[in-house]
């Protein structure tokens, strides 16, 4: 037991002080009793509600337990034994299908331990059971809606299997022929594939589908601009880019490809607005340093130029040892301390 927990003992009330003592021996189902008189004599008690809030839930009484924690949760300053409240809240939620409240207590809980591995651990398991449920939900409840398409779409999309999402997708825009960022999502399929000759010409078409639905898509604009790059058409680049980046002042991507294509065509001086709108959305990200040095150095900004050139190097070292603490950590190789952060 902490100092500050003995000392609390010390002045509580006897019930509370036996409570707590069989709850932190571990006896939670013993602890029960003499919680609930403290309770029941002193109803304001936020110890007693959290203390027997966790020992319902961990003796496995769970819809006793959770409303006792959600109501004391905000009224207890401890930080340990307030994750111990949203871990367990978090179980009884989830097992009681309380959803709200699942995601109340691990707010509460990402809040105290922001970075704690095993916070993050148990909320991608609570997210993703999360995203299960609902989509379970869904099917059963609209097994013909376009959504349930469109969730298929997704699904298979991640799996690799560009033909089967697009026909997928296809189904959509027949039962919705108007909905928003269908023909995009087609249209990077057909980029995913491996490139033919009507690649570009199938995958434009369905981006200006979308724009014609929805002209205020930047991901299209972006994609377009894309295609006319790759396809050394800079003045079609620049016009595209130029739109995606007014769509969405921070899509960097749109910034980097817009100072590019102004490279390409001799316009450097006129590439380094953007391209420092770009280094400013993203300062790790070695890209945008790199062809705005380009620019400075074209433009006879030679000092900007060696400065911008620096900051290349420092973020591709950046990224290069952030790549091999992420692989070494995978792999169980631990990192190497001159490569933290």
């Amino acid at each position: 037991m902490s100092f500050l927990l003995l000392f609390f003992l010390a002045i509580a009330s006897p019930n509370l002080q036996q409570g707590i003592k069989l709850y932190e021996e571990g006896k939670v189902r013993e602890a029960i009793e003499p919680l609930r008189r403290e309770l029941k004599a002193n109803p304001t008690s936020f110890t007693a509600q959290a203390y027997l809030g966790l020992s319902f839930a961990e003796a496995g009484f769970c819809p006793d337990g959770e409303p006792l924690l959600k109501k004391s949760l905000p009224n207890i300053s401890d930080k340990e034994m307030r994750r111990a409240m949203a871990e367990s809240g978090i179980k009884c939620a989830m097992s009681s299908n309380q959803q709200d409240d699942a995601l109340a207590f691990l707010h509460a809980l990402r809040r105290d331990y922001p970075k704690d591995p095993e916070v993050l651990y148990l909320a991608t398991h609570v997210f993703s059971d999360l995203s299960l449920r609902t989509s379970q939900e869904l099917i059963f409840s609209a097994p013909s809606s376009y959504q349930v398409h469109q969730l298929n779409a997704e699904a298979l999309e991640t799996q690799g299997k560009w033909d089967e999402a697009a026909s997928e997708y296809r189904v959509v825009l027949e039962q919705n022929p108007k909905l928003a960022n269908i023909h995009f999502r087609i249209a990077r399929l057909i980029l995913s594939k491996p490139k033919t000759a009507s690649t570009f010409p199938e995958a434009t078409k369905e981006l200006n589908e979308e724009l014609r639905l929805n002209p205020n898509n930047p991901g299209a604009e972006y994609t377009l601009g894309e295609i006319a790059r790759e396809s050394d058409d800079w003045q079609a680049a620049i016009d595209h880019f130029s739109k995606a980046a007014l769509l969405d002042s921070n899509f960097a991507d749109a910034f980097i490809g817009l100072g590019r294509s102004l490279i390409q065509v001799d316009k450097s001086t006129e590439a380094i607005q953007p391209l420092r709108v770009a280094v400013q959305l993203q300062p790790a990200n070695p890209t945008p340093h790199y062809h705005l040095a380009v620019a400075y150095r074209r433009s006879g900004q030679i000092s900007a130029a060696d400065r911008e050139s620096q900051l290349f190097k420092q973020a591709s070292d950046q990224a290069a040892a952030n790549r091999r603490s992420v692989e070494n950590g995978l792999l169980g190789q631990g990192i190497d301390p001159k490569e933290k952060p």
